[in-house]
């Protein structure tokens, strides 16, 4: 179990860095894309599964707690789109078919968020298609 959990935690986390990419496509996160991203958290991601972490919390909030935290770090999203593109293809079998669609349905409202999606926003989302596609 305890193995099991420190995978989910990376998934979760990796997610983070994935929303935290598409937000700062255009080198600013907008208030309207956190929100967007906190909503879907709750109303798509807490449900998913039933893992808790160390201190009883939902691990799905590891999404919003590494968003966050790379938000306050202010660096470039292209790091971390890498980082979850790396993720993604070592664990291939946790991305089901509803998770990945749930991760576009995600990165569409992110990216929307804040003026409708922009050429920085529709490239990364490409990127984001391909790789869930491969």
């Amino acid at each position: 179990m305890e193995q099991s959990n420190k995978i989910s935690d990376e998934f979760y986390q990796n997610l983070g860095k994935l929303f935290y990419a598409i937000a700062m496509a255009d080198n600013k996160v907008r208030p309207s894309e956190v929100e967007k991203l906190h909503a879907a958290v709750r109303e798509n991601w807490v449900s998913l599964e039933d893992f808790k972490d160390q201190f009883g919390t939902d691990t799905a909030y590891q999404i919003e707690i590494v968003f966050d935290w790379l938000q306050n770090e202010e660096h470039e999203g292209s790091i971390y789109f890498k980082e979850f593109s790396d993720f993604y293809r070592e664990h291939k079998s946790k991305f089901t078919i509803p998770i990945k669609k749930l991760i576009w349905d995600t990165s569409n409202k992110i990216a929307a968020a804040f003026a409708n999606k922009n050429k920085a926003e529709v490239i990364i989302l490409t990127k984001l298609k391909i790789l869930l596609d491969e």
